[in-house]
């Protein structure tokens, strides 16, 4: 079975944690205790019927608030297919907290609540999406039973997004009108909505294809670690020299002629592990060791690739930036750790093009510095080169985590547009 990633996105109070609930529930994915103890508190609390969305908000203060502020993970499975839920938070002070979240999703659910349209908010997780590379898109106009299923309502709000969609690169979009709280559309189609011919969300997020979502053209396979177990009861594993790590593109099998950087050293893949048991081939996102006809000098933060289809080797880096600290802004000269896949380096930032609004998309070129939450594009210089793919064709080997020198914490993420 296949695993979708998704994340949900919208303003606050648009009804991501409840629909999220709903999902769980109606798919029978939650432990009797659990809807227990989410019943005992919905009636602590005086409500009327059990609240679903604390399901996903478990900390004390989402739930005195009724807001998200941290990603929440949740996993299911139906029959078809396994799911991870990634429930990130609508306010603007969390924007970090929803990049992070949409960074490995394959699917984004961006919430609308029917009364309210657009709003900015849906603007800007639409623009975040799309910046994140996140394949597909579903725009889901909850609270439909507050205006009463008004087919009207639902096609006005898909015009309004549709237009504004326009100027954003979207693959692909689907609209459907949900009730989460009654769970209209979100498992099973409702009678409420007859004009709508579309399927339920969860029918959608069935049978999505996502195979062809991953580049399985080029071959990326950062080593992370070098495997060496010396084990002198077992003869196999005198000379057992494995480099493990995830393949980040194209597809893997043993005999297959393949490159080392940055020696560019050529060789051919004798064998490939998974959890110790051979496998015939390798694809993203499996997690392997590979073991290789020669003896070549690899360590961690170096790339295994095709020999005529190589990322380039860059210190030049131009990309779009989500700065993530409030404690200090990004501004020229800024120096930085830069993570890259496996290896790490340090780098400068030479240069702020500009900051962009993301609810208007335009592009301020006098911005003097990078606040937190804020996205602009910037020029870096490395002190090493990095293996770099746009973020465009590789999302893992086109992405970078800046890291404060000082403290070691995150401090913003970098989709690469250029790397030279």
């Amino acid at each position: 079975m296949d695993i979708l990633r998704f994340a949900t996105a919208g303003s606050v109070d648009d009804g991501k944690s409840t629909l999220i609930g709903r999902l769980l529930y109606d798919s029978k994915a939650i432990f009797e205790d659990q809807l227990q103890s989410v019943e005992r508190t919905s009636r602590d609390r005086g409500e009327e019927s059990t609240n679903l969305a604390l399901l996903t908000d478990g900390l004390r203060a989402e739930r005195e608030q009724g807001i998200t502020i941290d990603v929440a993970y949740r996993y299911f499975a139906t029959p078809r297919r396994k799911f991870i839920i990634a429930d990130t938070p609508g306010h603007i002070q969390y924007t970090r907290n929803m990049v992070t979240g949409a960074s490995t999703a394959d699917l984004a659910v961006i919430l609308v609540d029917a009364r309210n349209g657009l709003t900015e908010q849906s603007r800007r997780h639409a623009f975040l999406t799309t910046l994140l590379r996140v394949p597909h898109l579903v725009l889901a106009v909850n609270k439909m039973d507050l205006v009463g299923f008004d087919q009207q309502v639902f096609e006005q709000i898909c015009d309004e997004f549709s237009k504004f969609a326009a100027k954003l690169e979207v693959q692909d979009l689907t609209f459907i009108p949900i009730s989460a709280l009654l769970g209209d559309n979100v498992v099973d189609r409702s009678a409420n909505t007859p004009w709508y011919e579309g399927p339920s969300l969860l029918h959608h997020l069935e049978h999505l294809h996502i195979a062809s979502d991953r580049n399985l053209i080029d071959v990326r396979f950062p080593v992370q670690y070098v495997i060496r177990p010396h084990a002198s009861s077992d003869p196999e594993l005198h000379d057992y020299r494995g480099y493990a790590g995830q393949v980040a593109g194209g597809v893997l099998k043993p005999g297959d002629e393949v490159m080392h950087l940055p020696s560019g050293f050529s060789t051919r893949i004798k064998r490939i592990d998974m959890a110790g048991t051979p496998v015939d081939e390798a694809f993203p996102p499996m997690s392997v060791t590979l073991l290789l006809d020669d003896d070549v000098d690899i360590s961690r933060g170096d790339l295994i690739c095709r020999p005529h289809n190589h990322p380039r080797a860059a210190q030049d880096i131009e990309g779009m930036v989500c700065w993530m600290s409030a404690d200090r802004p990004l501004a020229p000269r800024s120096r930085l750790i830069v993570k890259h896949t496996t290896r790490t380096v340090k780098g400068i930032v030479t240069d702020l093009q500009y900051r962009i609004d993301v609810n208007t998309l335009h592009r301020d070129e006098t911005a003097p510095q990078l606040g937190l939450n804020e996205i602009g594009r910037v020029r870096m210089r490395l002190t090493q080169p990095v293996f770099a793919d746009p973020y465009a064709r590789n999302r893992m080997t086109g992405g970078m985590i800046l890291i404060d020198e000082a403290s070691n914490t995150t401090v913003g993420t970098v989709m690469i547009t250029d790397a030279h």
